[in-house]
């Protein structure tokens, strides 16, 4: 039930846990059990509970009123798993039949009713964990995300194309986080698991905004998932779409006849805008962030549709019917000031949790904080480096000298924000094709192209991201409706490159160099950019300690270079501590064994410099030993 103070808080936009008070809650009410309905309605003429314990009779539990436009009833001797929806009159004498914009459930679909959860909740068992995200600094983590749909990562044998062959959470609980670990990664995303009516939405379609989805199971469940993942060392992040939502007629759409939550239509996806000036939206929206880092103990959330959001013309085209602000432009004053007070409250409540912006525009100082003008977001994903890159990745070799700027332009803003490389879901649908579809060439060159896209972006500066199914190189798009082609590994192309991927990314946890000075110059430093006649890079990576330092050389044509001299900072010698043509990866195995010994010939700006083998469609990563090492070394060879 709700307080007057609470419903004060909701209606000025200040509260910000209201799941706690609104929505559906098993109680106890003059010694008996039942549960507390309430609902914001505030143009209703009137309101009920309705639902299977009372025949769906809008005369049987009516609500009662309170001021600001609350309803609430106790209803006895109900309990967890109860099926209702709320029956709102309007002031035209229609009854709406809604959901609960607060459920903590829902029915499965294509039932459209909420369901009752037990106020209990969950025991959990990550303590530790979270007491080490608080007190730790997230950007000097490393931070490689693998992004997945729950639904089509794998499913039961026999279960493709219908419900019956989902996973359910707790099946999940039992593979993923041993995958993941094995995998190397350090965190999952999940695309919304909010609960939506339509799967084609993938979840970007949302009625339930405290309701996990119960395709997979019961909130409870989801919960055992993300606390089995925190024990296997694996963060979650929740993709969350405060941007629009569904018209579906039982969701928050003209909820009590008129307009409550939604603005607006969408331009470009059928759906409704929030409006983000409403104080109870805002509470609304913001209490829904919350819920999940609160209950669902989220560690991180990716803001779905952010450009949409900021621009009040976004998707509109014709110039007559574009909208200006007070001040004359097309920002979405009132949707940006959310996204800062958000922010803001997430730092201050939830520290040590990330927030993400899928943002596509140069919209500026979207992770610096409100108080220097910034949106202050932690993150931001880099679709210009996405873009970029698969554009370049996607020439045939004899082009590549002329786009080398498509490699290398990422470098020029790569610190005005803190970015994500993602290669997301959108990359891979829609014929676009999967990643390894898109390179160029024979099916070698094309598993090598994908290893090499892979070095190319951890290497980067930036966090990243990856969907599910390139670790092993599937070659169709990603289809919602089927799991991914697991058979593929079956064959030694794809069980070599998802070993690659594995070592690949447990050596980037291993390197600071590669994590812990991500965000800044004192990170990375171009040794040559500009060899586009060979189309390679090859740049120093730099982290705390002055002789912590990593040389990458990325060769993006097909061709070996024997006894290639490269410039690099002083040392004794190098080692080689990866290279993506090693056979055991699938490549042609033109490694560099052994110490590399510098030489005093200056190169590339530095005044020592190697000879190194130079892999085709490869990269390398070499690491600098100090002279005792390097004499370590060659005594342990037999060269001293």
């Amino acid at each position: 039930m709700i307080s007057a103070e609470e419903a004060f808080l909701y209606n000025t936009g200040a509260y910000f846990h209201a799941y706690n008070s609104l929505g559906a809650h098993t109680t106890k009410q003059r010694g008996r059990d039942g549960v507390g309905f309430v609902v914001w309605a505030p143009f209703a003429c009137a309101a009920a509970v309705v639902g299977d314990f009372n025949g769906w009779q809008t005369d049987a539990h009516p609500m009662q009123p309170l001021p600001g436009g609350f309803w609430q009833v106790f209803v006895p001797g109900l309990a967890a798993g109860t099926l209702y929806k709320y029956a709102v009159r309007t002031a035209a004498g229609e009854w709406l039949y809604k959901a609960d914009p607060f459920a903590f459930a829902a029915e499965r679909r294509p039932g459209t009713a909420s369901r009752v959860v037990e106020s209990a909740g969950y025991q959990w068992q990550d303590d530790d964990w979270l007491a080490a995200r608080a007190q730790g600094d997230h950007f000097t983590r490393p931070l490689n995300i693998y992004e997945m749909h729950l639904g089509s990562w794998r499913r039961k044998p026999g279960g493709q194309y219908n419900e019956e062959g989902f996973l359910s959470y707790t099946e999940l609980a039992e593979e993923l986080p041993e995958y993941l670990r094995r995998m190397g990664y350090t965190h999952v995303e999940f695309l919304p698991v909010m609960e939506h009516p339509l799967d084609d939405s993938w979840g970007y379609q949302i009625t339930g905004y405290f309701a996990a989805t119960s395709r997979y199971g019961q909130p409870q469940e989801l919960m055992y998932l993300i606390d089995r993942l925190h024990q296997a060392g694996i963060g979650v992040i929740l993709d969350w779409v405060p941007g629009h939502f569904c018209r579906d007629a039982h969701g928050l759409a003209l909820f009590d006849g008129t307009p409550l939550y939604e603005s607006e239509e969408h331009a470009e996806w059928g759906t409704y805008k929030f409006n983000f000036a409403r104080d109870e939206v805002r509470s609304f929206l913001i209490s829904s962030a919350f819920f999940w880092l609160d209950k669902f103990h989220a560690d991180g959330l990716r803001v779905d549709g952010v450009t949409s959001m900021l621009y009040l013309n976004y998707g509109i085209d014709d110039a007559s019917a574009k909208r200006r602000n007070e001040q004359g432009g097309e920002e979405d004053l009132h949707a940006v000031a959310f996204l800062r007070q958000l922010n803001r409250l997430v730092g201050q409540y939830w520290p040590g949790v990330m927030m993400m912006a899928e943002e596509s525009t140069a919209w500026p100082l979207v992770t610096r904080p409100p108080e220097q003008g910034g949106l202050g977001f932690h993150y931001k994903w880099d679709m210009g480096w996405m873009n970029d890159t698969l554009r370049y990745m996607e020439l045939d070799f004899p082009a590549r000298r002329y786009q080398h700027n498509l490699l290398t332009f990422s470098m020029m803003y790569a610190f005005n924000e803190n970015f994500v490389q993602a290669l997301s879901h959108d990359e891979v649908v829609h014929g676009k094709k999967s990643l390894i579809g898109r390179m160029p060439g024979d099916y070698w060159r094309q598993f090598a192209g994908l290893r090499l896209l892979y070095l190319y972006q951890m290497t980067h500066s930036g966090a990243k991201l990856s969907f599910m199914g390139s670790e092993f190189g599937q070659f169709i798009e990603w289809r919602f409706a089927e799991q991914l082609e697991w058979f593929l590994l079956d064959y030694p192309a794809h069980r070599q490159h998802q070993g690659y991927v594995a070592a690949l990314n447990h050596l980037y946890r291993q390197e600071k160099a590669l994590w812990q000075q991500n965000y800044g110059w004192q990170g990375y430093e171009w040794l040559d950019a500009d060899n586009a006649a060979q189309s390679i890079l090859l740049f120093v990576r730099h982290g705390r300690q002055a002789d912590d330092l990593l040389v990458v050389l990325l060769n993006f044509r097909p061709d070996t270079y024997g006894d290639y001299r490269i410039g690099v900072p002083p040392a004794a010698a190098y080692r080689e501590i990866f290279n993506s043509d090693a056979a055991e990866y699938g490549g042609s195995g033109q490694v560099n064994d052994g110490l590399l010994l510098t030489e005093d010939t200056a190169c590339h700006g530095q005044p020592c410099s190697l000879r190194i083998t130079v892999p085709p469609l490869g990269g390398v990563i070499l690491q600098p030993l100090s002279a005792e090492d390097a004499a370590g070394g060659e005594l342990a060879a037999g060269i001293l």
